[in-house]
């Protein structure tokens, strides 16, 4: 009986520590998780690509869950770097796994996902909608016939086939509505995201889906012969999700997130994806690179260009879109001109003039950047080069070489442009370096060089995150 009292204590007292153990290590790794990111500069994060999370219009990366992860990343200081998959099994994986620091999506919050990752305070709050297909003629229907040929009870759906994407909350709304409802619905889980469902429902390859309302919403105006009206849940709160574990990190959003919501920049933004009939002709745009997997009108010119030069076209898309957003008639202040934004005496070089075409405008663009790639071919590494390229495109290639005997004469590496020549670029405004020996070619305001290159680089990854090459 003794010896069963001394393990039946020891055991308990086992347990004890592991408990603490795990509250202690929990705690550690938040902290490192917030430390690590701060160290590191830059924030991870996957989130889903739809008509209101994030996609690319007309060259640009937009969306509600981007414009406020980059307003979040701007408050912690940190470089966002987002990654993109629609399929949620998969992002709770990387998640777990410390791939990415954070899933930024329309997450509904439910006990099942809490034992598994930390929510944020939320973001947003949205019902579920049923997305099901209006009859045959509906435009000549009157209201009343029309409604009689919806359905509007959620008593109605017993006995109903309804797919929903594979792990999301809408097939355990759906589970817990049988059971209100004292029937059967038939449920299917597939591996494709809501909007592809959504397209599914207007083409007539399945009678109903679920959506969140904000997403159903934007999509009725794409296909008009869907109905959206008839909801499935009470408004649920939508929440960001941190690994198990992550306190600092999670409290650190926790406190920005309760602030930005009572902005008005926040009440703008939130209005201009939701609240916004325009949205609805971005979805139906040719430029809604989701659905039309264009970046512009020009794209088959600058991918017939950028082949001769072997460069990603999303990434001269990019270089494009920096210089003139896609407007052939653009001019600078100082005489640079066209999609490409040539100055008159590299235009003339290159063969063209003010009155070049926009397929010409393009060509001659790339010609130039093959001309200064050929000028850094001994650096080795070809993203490494291609900084190199964008920073001579912008500001001349006597800047850039200055830059370089700046760093090298510092003991530094000369074809390496991050964290070392481009910061001798940024110094190139100050006299201690523009007027040093080793300097040819004088003042430069860096700063515009070093946010270009960045800028153009940020770019082309969301390109690649949306657009296929």
């Amino acid at each position: 009986m003794k010896n069963f009292l001394q393990i039946t204590v020891l055991l308990l007292l086992l347990f004890i520590s592991c408990k603490d153990a795990e509250k202690t290590s929990r705690k550690e790794s938040g902290v490192s998780d917030l430390e690590r990111i701060r160290q590191s500069g830059k924030m991870i994060v996957v989130t889903d690509y739809n008509s209101t999370n994030y996609f690319i219009y007309r060259g640009q990366p937009m969306g509600y869950q981007f414009e406020l992860l980059q307003e979040l990343a701007d408050y912690m200081g940190v470089k966002l770097e987002v990654t993109v998959s629609n399929n949620l099994s998969e992002n709770f994986k990387k998640l777990v796994a410390g791939e990415v620091d954070l899933i930024a999506s329309n997450l509904t919050v439910t006990k099942e996902r809490k034992e598994l990752v930390d929510f944020t305070v939320a973001h947003s709050q949205a019902s579920q909608v049923l997305v099901q297909r209006k009859p045959d003629n509906w435009e000549k229907m009157n209201k009343k016939a029309l409604e009689d040929n919806l359905l509007r009870n959620q008593l109605d759906l017993s006995g109903k086939t309804i797919y929903v994407q594979s792990n999301s909350s809408h097939s355990a709304r759906l589970r817990n509505l049988a059971e209100e409802i004292g029937d059967s619905i038939t449920i299917v889980e597939v591996d494709e995201d809501v909007e592809m469902l959504i397209s599914k429902v207007a083409n007539g390859e399945i009678d109903y889906t679920v959506s969140d309302e904000h997403v159903a919403s934007v999509n009725q105006t794409y296909y008009p012969n869907i109905d959206v009206e008839t909801r499935v849940s009470f408004p649920q709160n939508m929440a960001w999700a941190v690994r198990k574990g992550s306190v600092k990190f999670r409290e650190e959003i926790n406190y920005w997130l309760s602030d930005y919501k009572k902005t008005r920049r926040f009440n703008a933004m939130y209005a201009k994806y939701f609240n916004n009939h325009k949205s609805s002709e971005i979805v139906v745009s040719d430029f809604y690179a989701i659905n039309s997997g264009r970046i512009s009108e020009y794209d088959k010119y600058i991918k017939k260009f950028s082949k001769e030069i072997d460069w990603d076209w999303r990434l001269v898309a990019s270089l494009i879109y920096q210089e003139s957003r896609f407007k052939p008639t653009a001019v600078s202040w100082a005489g640079a001109f066209g999609l490409m934004q040539l100055m008159p005496g590299t235009a003339q070089k290159m063969g063209v003039d003010e009155n070049a075409t926009p397929v010409e405008q393009i060509k001659a663009g790339t010609e130039l950047i093959k001309w200064l790639e050929d000028r850094f071919i001994y650096i080795e590494d070809r993203p490494e080069r291609v900084k190199f390229v964008l920073a001579s495109y912008n500001v001349g290639f006597g800047h850039v070489l200055d830059a370089q005997k700046l760093a090298e004469k510092d003991g530094k590496d000369p074809n390496k442009w991050d964290d070392c020549v481009d910061m001798y670029l940024l110094k190139k405004s100050d006299p201690v370096f523009y007027n040093d020996p080793v300097v040819k070619h004088g003042y430069c305001r860096g700063v515009e060089t070093y946010n270009y290159v960045s800028q153009i680089l940020d770019r082309y990854e969301h390109y690649k995150n949306i657009i296929k090459d």
